[in-house]
């Protein structure tokens, strides 16, 4: 059984009686969302997706958390936004001056992201929430509260409380009304009257009143767990740095049941995603990231699901821009081909199912060929849909320009590797290198290109025949031999497109200009 639908089971045993399951995640939109934070949205998708295979009614809320404190700077943002420092987000300007505010940029350029996924949740603001007002009954709450809090936030921590620590300890943090910002100290609550009084760094001083108040925060640990109370939330994921022993979960989660009177929602853990090459956490400030439109521009949304889906959220993997490119599309077009056939019948299949969105039956190119290709015709569309028709492939127009499109980007963005062009003289020096055999083995292949009104196969037939030994391991080594000689020989290279696709791209002649003659 797959990992979301173990899940969803779970779920449906401990609430048997529960008409709508609310599943939760959430991210600050500190900068451009990566595809680490990511697997928090399509780890609660998933879930969702086994909830409603089951019959059950899901309510999927995405929170952004604009109303957490600007922290730092990253790097594709102007130096000069550290003035802003210690703001809501929802507060600070858009650095691009395309958006109401800082937090709206990030917000839509992921949300934006995500319709290509098919992954519709209900977006919750939390500054709005806040300015509404609609948490001050659990803010009072948690400030008549704060000194029980402030004892279960220190019995995870190893230093000892302090009465005095204790004394003037409050679960909020005030954004001033002079500078917006949060450099502020609450100097006293008065319960009875529901007032408060901070001052600033600015130098501002101020009375409050609470019920009215509009630019009070709960602090992480509180707020998180009032949240699940407002929402009645009953899954949500977190990342490993929430999730040791002392971590935020567990914190959040004795707040829940002793402070709100409420059972924390089923948590899942997920690891952190990598960067190949790099032992680097991703960040969006440092802009050591892959977004999601990143991988969008060289992969299909599929493929994208299906990386998540396959692993399990505890298990960490690395998601790389080089040859893995192929490997995994390679992989996908296989699991695909037997999901069409109806031969997988794992967890992978369920994994198939939670990421394959539509046309699930019609027949799609091959990536690597396509990639192979594009370089020989130079990038050229059309070239590349008439050799694929030639071959009797055809495809629809859209379809195969979306994976050209991703093709072309990932080749002349991330793996430059793969602009491998035709030679334009005959390499000699590397022909010298070959054994008399190797040379016969290249004027046979010759002579068959002579050969007219040969269709693919036989054409393949009677290549692999010009290797051919008793040993079969031999006759295998001798064949990738043989394909290496030509594609060194045409494309000063290891390695190249189908030679069937070789022949109707380049041309017999231009083949034999490069492959015969030699003395």
């Amino acid at each position: 059984m797959h990992w979301a639908e173990q899940i969803a089971c779970q779920l449906i045993q401990n609430h048997p009686e529960r008409h709508t399951f609310v599943c939760s995640s959430g991210i600050s939109p500190s900068g451009s969302v990566h595809i680490g934070n990511f697997r928090e949205i399509v780890t609660t998708y998933f879930v969702t997706k086994a909830l409603m295979k089951s019959g059950k009614n899901v309510r999927f809320i995405f929170s952004w958390d604009d109303f957490d404190r600007f922290r730092k700077v990253p790097r594709n943002v102007d130096p000069s936004f550290e003035k802003y420092i210690g703001m809501p987000y929802s507060e600070v300007p858009c650095p691009f001056d395309c958006h109401a505010s800082y937090a709206e940029h990030f917000e839509k350029e992921f949300e934006q992201a995500l319709t290509a996924f098919d992954i519709k949740p209900e977006f919750i603001y939390q500054s709005k929430e806040y300015q509404s007002r609609r948490y001050i009954p659990a803010i009072l709450h948690a400030l008549k509260n704060r000194k029980e809090i402030y004892d279960l936030i220190m019995a995870f921590k190893t230093g000892d409380a302090k009465e005095e620590e204790r004394a003037s300890f409050y679960p909020i943090q005030v954004y001033c009304e002079v500078c917006r910002k949060d450099t502020t100290t609450i100097q006293s609550f008065d319960e009875q009257m529901e007032t408060l009084t901070y001052s600033c760094k600015c130098a501002h001083q101020a009375q409050l009143t609470i019920p009215y108040a509009t630019n009070i925060k709960l602090q992480w640990k509180v707020d998180w767990p009032m949240r699940w109370s407002m929402e009645d939330v009953l899954f949500e994921p977190g990342g490993r740095d929430h999730s040791s022993e002392t971590g935020s979960y567990n914190v959040s989660k004795m707040i829940s049941e002793k402070i709100f009177g409420n059972s924390p929602p089923l948590y899942v853990p997920y690891e952190f995603i990598s960067i190949k090459g790099s032992h680097a956490k991703m960040s969006s400030s440092s802009g050591n990231h892959y977004t999601p439109d990143d991988l969008l521009n060289v992969y299909s949304p599929e493929i994208i699901k299906f990386l998540f889906a396959k692993y399990h959220p505890n298990a960490a993997f690395h998601i790389g821009m080089d040859e893995d490119v192929l490997r995994n599309y390679t992989e996908y077009e296989r699991y695909r081909e037997a999901y069409l056939a109806q031969t997988l019948t794992n967890e992978i299949k369920e994994a198939m199912d939670l990421s394959i969105m539509s046309d699930k039956g019609m027949k799609t190119p091959k990536f690597s060929q396509i990639a192979s290709l594009l370089p020989l015709v130079n990038f050229d569309f059309k070239l590349v849909k008439e050799i694929l028709a030639r071959n009797r492939e055809d495809y629809s127009d859209e379809q195969l320009e979306t994976l050209t499109t991703r093709a072309e980007y990932w080749i002349k963005h991330w793996f430059p590797q793969k602009l491998i062009t035709v030679n334009t003289n005959r390499d000699t020096a590397f022909y010298e290198t070959l054994s008399t055999a190797e040379r016969e083995w290249i004027i046979a292949f010759c002579n068959l290109l002579k050969i007219e009104r040969m269709n693919d196969e036989e054409l393949m037939e009677q290549i692999y025949t010009i290797c051919h030994d008793a040993d079969k391991k031999i006759m295998k080594t001798n064949q990738k031999r043989l394909f290496y000689m030509i594609y060194k020989l045409v494309l000063n290279h290891h390695e190249g497109p189908r030679i069937p696709l070789l022949i109707q791209t380049l041309g017999v002649n231009r083949l034999l200009n490069l492959l015969d003659g030699y003395r």
